[in-house]
Parts: structure tokens; sequence; C-alpha cells
């Protein structure tokens, strides 16, 4: 996960009715995240045939919404690479999120001293990539921290064509993670997130650090009005 500091006004466009953007210490951050789903079900019933493990990279930010007297704390993906047609298909239908299908391939090593997690994505005959290198023993977030601020979002938010928002609940439980993490992005990533947020990514992460994932459990979206 690589987090990157940026100026509100990168992201207001993208913002979806009814929720605004979060921060952290009134700092705005955008993440660049590459990670695996394994044994996937759709609403955590149906098993999609060839297509239950695969890799995704994902650009998102932050953003929170009060329901009654609590508020919820969410994510706004920009855009979700996988590297097949009928998942990017799927996930565009359920929930209306910005789905792409490229060529993807990773390399992911672990020993007991050390990480090392690395995604690309092929983008008009050339690969990009997300890596990290870590080592030591992955630990909780600690409390109120930004590690915490960013892993600790669990709903997810995303503008609809006619207006309004779609609003879904993403449950799972805390990750444990490596925070002294070596990590960067390579490549060109402007056809995908336009040249202002490219320029951004080329920059060192403000932080990155690699979690070890669990269960997570998507639940179906409402629309809000």
């Amino acid at each position: 996960m690589l987090n990157y500091e940026v100026e509100r006004g990168l992201l207001k466009y993208h913002v979806p009715p009814g929720t605004e953007l979060d921060s952290f210490d009134g700092r705005t951050y955008l993440s660049l995240v590459g990670f695996r789903f394994l044994r996937t079900k759709l609403f955590g019933v149906l098993p999609i045939p060839f297509h239950s493990n695969f890799d995704e990279i994902n650009l998102r930010f932050y953003v929170r919404r009060r329901e009654t007297d609590v508020e919820r704390r969410g994510v706004v993906f920009i855009a979700e690479i996988v590297p097949k047609h009928a998942i990017a298909s799927i996930a565009r239908l359920a929930y209306g999120e910005n789905y792409v299908c490229r060529p993807m391939k990773r390399r992911i090593e672990t020993n007991e001293a050390k990480k090392a997690a690395e995604y690309q994505w092929l983008e008009k005959g050339a690969w990009s990539r997300i890596f990290a290198h870590a080592s030591g023993v992955p630990r909780p977030a600690a409390e109120g921290s930004l590690e915490q601020f960013i892993t600790e979002h669990y709903w997810g938010y995303t503008a609809q064509q006619n207006g309004s928002a779609l609003e879904y609940c993403v449950d799972h439980a805390p990750w444990n993670i490596w925070t002294n993490a070596t990590a960067g992005f390579e490549g060109e990533a402007s056809v995908l997130y336009g040249r202002e947020i490219a320029e951004i990514l080329q920059r060192t992460p403000d932080s990155a650090f690699i979690a070890d994932g669990s269960p997570v459990e998507v639940f179906r979206g409402r629309k809000l009005r």
C-alpha cells in the first residue's frame, strides 16, 4: 500500500454525492494498492468458475459520511485493474466501479526475515509496477496512526451515472502490517489516471507498508438518496 499526500482540490471531482473527503491530521491521501483475491465468491455465495483467484491494483482515496449519529469512513476507487474481462464486467455491473482489464503479473516472496511483493500491469506495450520490500514481524497498526487510518475504512462509495451514489459495507478483521517498507511505483500511469495523478505516483510515497490481509466480505450496495 503506497500512500501519497495530495491537495484536496485534486480529488474533489471524484467525491461521490453525500460524502466528503476524509483526512488524517489535516492531510488528504491517495493510495495505490496491489493485492490478491483468493477463493472469491460473488456476494459471498456464488463462485465464478476459473475466476476465483486473481490480482488487483487499485487507486483509491478516503471519504466519510454521517449516518444518523454514526460517521462512516470509506474509500472511493478512481480505477481498479484486474487481469480478466469477466471479473471487470461483473464488478462494473454489481457495484458500478471503474474496473479495467489489463495483462498482469506478480511476484511475492516471503521467509522468516523478509517480505517482498510486486504487482505489474501492461499498458500500450510497457509494464508498470508497484513494489514493496519489508522485514521483521508484522504487527497491528498502532492506535491513531496513519496506517490504521488507511486500513480501517470499512465502507465503499461509488458515484452513479444518474447523479446518486452507491454505498456498500466491506467487513474484515484489522490487518497486521509491516511498516518498515521500501516501496514505490515505476512506469507510466497517465493513460489510466491522468497526468496530474501520474506525476504524483512518480514521487517517493509519503507512507508505505505491506499488509497480511484477511477474509473479507463485501455486502450488497444501496443507493444514497
